[in-house]
């Protein structure tokens, strides 16, 4: 196979299909913008099988996304997409960089739930930004785009919230991306994985995503495995 790019968590292939790639997800493990990293076995097969599961029960709700099929325990086929460099994160509690910025202390729940943007571009550390700064950028075409990122990432959020609740989870936040496909449409790309959520255990508070990592908090391979397991309980 061709490799066309390799990311931090995922290389992707060319296919036989011009308007498809073959996106594999890696073992690695990084944190702080690359400054942390490690490999983890087992991982990208977890992250893979997660994100195919989610990404499907996505689509039964309307939310279009560029997963075709699994082809093999690390590898999806997908649309092939021109990924908008903005990274969309969505929060229901204040955690991370949000707690830092504003002083808000680390699980207090929001009055109501927030959309941020962010430049993904890994020199300049993704820094946040406004939609003033994504048009000046050109990282859209016009702010009809912007608006169409914000109502994808609350409705994922909506449904991922009631999602998770089921399986015990707290979903905190969570970051997506988006691409265009070959008709210019929307839609949602990459992952959403431990990695991209902050997932709390409902009964323990335990931590079940890369903080765990990021923080030397626990056993990751762990807790995906759990993560993994109630998913495919989930009726």
């Amino acid at each position: 196979m061709k490799l066309l790019y390799e990311g931090k968590a995922k290389k992707i292939y060319e296919a036989d299909n011009p308007n498809e790639v073959i996106c594999e997800f890696k073992d690695s493990l990084t944190a702080f913008n690359g400054e942390k990293a490690a490999s983890e076995s087992g991982k990208g097969e977890l992250n893979c099988a997660i994100t195919t599961l989610i990404f499907k029960a996505l689509e039964k709700e309307g939310i279009p996304t560029h997963l075709i099929k699994q082809i093999d325990s690390t590898k999806l086929l997908v649309k092939k997409v021109d990924i908008i460099p903005i990274e969309v994160v969505v929060r229901n509690i204040a955690a991370g960089s949000l707690s830092k910025r504003l002083g808000l202390k680390e699980g207090e729940k929001l009055p109501f739930t927030i959309v941020e943007f962010y430049y993904k571009n890994d020199d300049l550390n993704d820094p946040l930004i406004n939609d003033d700064h994504a048009m000046i950028l050109n990282l859209v075409n016009d702010r009809k785009e912007l608006d169409i990122l914000r109502e994808y990432g609350r409705k994922i959020n909506e449904f991922l919230t009631k999602f998770f609740d089921k399986i015990g989870l707290t979903l905190v936040d969570f970051k997506v991306e988006f691409g265009k496909d070959k008709d210019g449409h929307i839609i949602l790309a990459d992952e959403i994985t431990p990695d991209s959520c902050r997932l709390w255990d409902k009964k323990t508070g335990k931590k079940m995503d890369k903080d765990l990592f990021r923080f030397d908090l626990g056993d990751i391979k762990e807790a995906y495995t759990e993560i993994l397991k109630r998913l495919k309980e989930v009726k």
